[in-house]
């Protein structure tokens, strides 16, 4: 009997050893790059992202260039924000760029149809977006007006910004104060043609991609990267019909969007503050959806274009919770979590991983909307826990992609398992290697063995992003409570290393 309960006792401590372990390869035989651009930003004039988000009023007591907030400009310049969407979203279909341009006491109003039936003064217009740009050191992304807009008027504007020539259209430009063109690459033909960008079907948006593309011009210096609207979610079809009617030389890019909703259900999606152990399981779940849906449309796009020369562009993503109680529920404002530095850590690692086809992604929004990187108060300002995480993740930017094989225990909870453990890597050029790695189990460390081969190191140091509790938030009273950390417990063994990574936890090891 003894005998029988020591083998009983020591199965158990070997399956518990096992539970709590993972093992990751790392190999130096890639040649792809993994692009800035994954690290995009979005801003739509929603809510407060815009105004009293960048663009602020002109007493408000903080440093401003015009009326764009300088504090905030200096905070994404820190993580190195390579590229920002703009006008829109929904609100792209419903705008028209002439609105936005010359004297502002004389840009026309409109209601903004699409977020809380607020009134748009057109006071933050083109030139207004492209100064911010200018100030983030940042790339444009032009998202046009398909829906309710005109063939000429998509022309006309990238001819007003990217014409030297003495058209009455490019010397309007140089009337209204920039003399040079702005040279603006990157443009999206429409966004979400399947719904609030004029609910068409994949066959008659292509045929409309088709018109648009063919008058959106290149002027000298200013190659076009047209991005035709893709997929929602998992309309596999739509990409199908894109990729199959649209010649490949017309398109740099097909969108896909997709949000996390923590429930799974648009109508109730969550809080962004209170959620059970359950509830942050099935988001958790619901974002690791976006490996299948990024394998999925890549395999679709792969049948069409197998040189991989289009690029699928992530240009919506985030999670999407209920808006906080009291605020104006057009606006979509929520509060950020350790729970969304997760989302972030893990679809970037996502991103990262499928970096041959995925060239472009942008987080659904920058300021005070959805899953922000930033939240203001007034002249108040915070970063939230996915701004850490793109700060700790900027290292990725542009460098070279290392093949990696994660072999994870399971996160179970009632019943249900996901992978606790997902990672990228990459070396930048200097050399020195990279590693992100993300642990989704809410209470359990993990110890990682990882080996790399091929590849020379002898140091290690790191940040680590973790709290207390899932549900932690910064807050104008408390600002850091979430913030990154140095890390210095990972172990140089031979020529592996091991990390034991705390619970619910993200952390990006350098190794030179």
């Amino acid at each position: 009997m003894k005998r029988f309960l020591f083998l009983v006792m020591l199965t158990i401590r070997i399956s518990v050893f096992a539970q709590n372990n993972a093992s990751i390869t790392i190999s130096n035989n890639s040649n792809q790059i993994i692009s800035k651009h994954i690290y995009g930003q979005f801003a739509e004039h929603l809510g407060r992202g815009i105004y009293d988000g960048f663009w602020v009023d002109e007493d408000m007591p903080v440093a401003k260039q015009d009326r764009i907030r300088l504090d905030i400009v200096k905070a994404l310049k820190q993580i190195n924000i390579p590229n920002l969407r703009w006008p829109g979203g929904c609100f792209a279909d419903e705008y028209h760029w002439r609105d936005g341009i010359g004297p502002r006491e004389q840009r026309p109003k409109m209601v903004n149809t699409n977020w809380g039936g607020v009134t748009e003064d057109n006071s933050f217009g083109t030139h207004e977006f492209l100064k911010l740009c200018e100030l983030l050191g940042c790339e444009p992304y032009i998202a046009a007006n398909v829906g309710s807009g005109t063939v000429e008027e998509m022309s006309k504007w990238i001819e007003y910004l990217n014409s030297n020539s003495t058209s009455t259209v490019a010397q309007m430009r140089k009337q209204n104060g920039h003399p040079e063109p702005y040279k603006v690459s990157f443009w999206g033909v429409g966004n979400e043609s399947w719904g609030c960008g004029g609910n068409m079907t994949p066959e008659f948006y292509a045929d409309q991609f088709r018109r648009y593309a063919s008058f959106a011009k290149n002027y000298p210096g200013a190659p076009l990267k047209k991005i035709a609207s893709g997929a929602n979610a998992q309309d596999y079809n739509w990409t199908e019909v894109c990729m199959k009617n649209i010649p490949l030389n017309m398109m740099w890019g097909l969108s896909l969007h997709y949000y996390t909703i923590p429930t799974g259900n648009w109508s109730k999606k969550g809080s962004a503050t209170k959620f059970s152990e359950q509830e942050y399981f099935s988001t958790m779940a619901n974002c690791l959806k976006m490996e299948e849906l990024v394998t999925k449309h890549s395999a679709i796009m792969d049948k069409y274009d197998p040189e991989k020369r289009v690029a699928l562009v992530v240009d919506e993503w985030g999670v999407w919770t209920d808006p906080e109680p009291g605020t104006n529920p057009g606006f979509l404002y929520q509060q950020n979590s350790l729970r969304d530095a997760l989302i972030a850590a893990s679809t970037l690692n996502i991103f990262n991983n499928h970096c041959d086809r995925v060239k472009m992604a942008e987080l659904a929004q920058t300021i005070n909307v959805l899953q922000a990187l930033i939240l203001t108060d007034k002249d108040k300002m915070l970063l939230t826990p996915t701004y850490y995480i793109f700060d700790m993740y900027k290292v990725h930017q542009d460098a070279k992609y290392l093949n990696i094989k994660v072999t994870s225990p399971d996160y179970v909870v009632g019943g249900k398992r996901i992978p606790a453990v997902n990672a990228s890597a990459s070396q930048d050029s200097t050399g020195k290697i990279h590693i992100s790695l993300v642990n989704l189990d809410m209470h359990n460390p993990v110890t990682i063995r990882i080996v790399l081969n091929g590849l020379k190191w002898s140091k290690i140091n790191g940040q680590i992003l973790t709290s207390a509790n899932i549900t932690d938030v910064n807050t104008f009273d408390q600002p850091s409570k979430i913030h990154s950390a140095d890390f210095n417990s990972a172990k140089k063994d031979g020529d592996k290393l091991t990390v034991v990574i705390p619970a619910k936890s993200i952390i990006t090891l350098e190794l030179n």
